[in-house]
């Protein structure tokens, strides 16, 4: 779109500034993606954000800058868990056609638009799932079965530790992308996370372009089996975060 050019040109320095290869494929792939988000979000609650310029920004660059983190792996076996209209895992999936993509999400009128957007991109090997983590993550073939589970403006670090390290193999990493202010969270989180069988990788800083904000990501580790008694029933962990 004429109108798209100025902002276009920046958004592919800036994501190719992260490390990402992208073109024109990735740019026409989130453009079908957005459009058919403003489209469902008419009828379904999917975002707050409806300008253009500012969802690339705030969502699909937001997904992607997970490449300030040098962990990323090439591919994999990828969960995103609370995935609402897909951030950050579908459009991860988009730059990175290789991962093995689980949305799982507890809303199923999300669920119904996700699996609209999966076909307009063409991702039939996405699998996208209903239910809850704490239910999720105790099924055979879901626990400790993943490489990299992710999560974004889901939950509190104790609470989203709870929903991500079941699913995530030993030797794998959960991925949650905060604010800038996430100091004591972590702090808060360490217990939850040993007990959980990890431990905190990292936090990796970043901001959005153009003053948008500044973010973090924090990057669990799993380096040994959750404990059988996690996770706990539906609504346990958010109303008693594990110490």
């Amino acid at each position: 779109m004429e109108s798209d050019r100025g902002w276009k040109e920046l958004f592919l320095i800036e994501v190719n500034r992260l490390g990402w290869a992208f073109g024109e494929r990735e740019w026409k792939a989130l453009e079908t993606y957005w459009e058919a988000l403003i489209r469902a979000n008419r009828e379904v609650n999917l975002t707050s954000i409806t300008d253009r310029e500012e969802g690339f920004w705030k969502h699909f660059y937001d997904s992607l800058a997970v490449a300030v983190w040098p962990g990323l792996p090439e591919s994999g076996r990828i969960i995103d868990v609370g995935t609402g209209a897909g951030f950050p895992g579908l459009v991860l999936r988009v730059v990175r056609p290789g991962y093995q993509l689980v949305l799982l999400d507890a809303l199923q009128k999300r669920i119904r638009f996700l699996r609209e957007v999966c076909r307009k991109l063409e991702m039939p090997d996405v699998e996208v799932c209903h239910g809850r983590a704490e239910e999720f993550g105790r099924m055979k073939g879901r626990r400790e079965f993943f490489d990299v589970a992710v999560a974004r403006a889901v939950a509190r670090l104790p609470v989203l530790a709870e929903y991500l390290l079941p699913f995530v193999r030993p030797g794998g990493w959960a991925v949650a992308w905060k604010g800038p202010e996430v100091e004591e969270e972590v702090r808060e989180a360490e217990g939850a996370v040993r007990k959980l069988g990890g431990t905190v990788e990292g936090v990796f800083r970043y901001a959005l372009p153009g003053d948008r904000g500044r973010r973090s990501l924090v990057v669990l580790r799993k380096t040994a089996p959750t404990p059988p008694e996690y996770p706990r029933r539906p609504g346990v962990p958010e109303k008693r975060p594990l110490g």
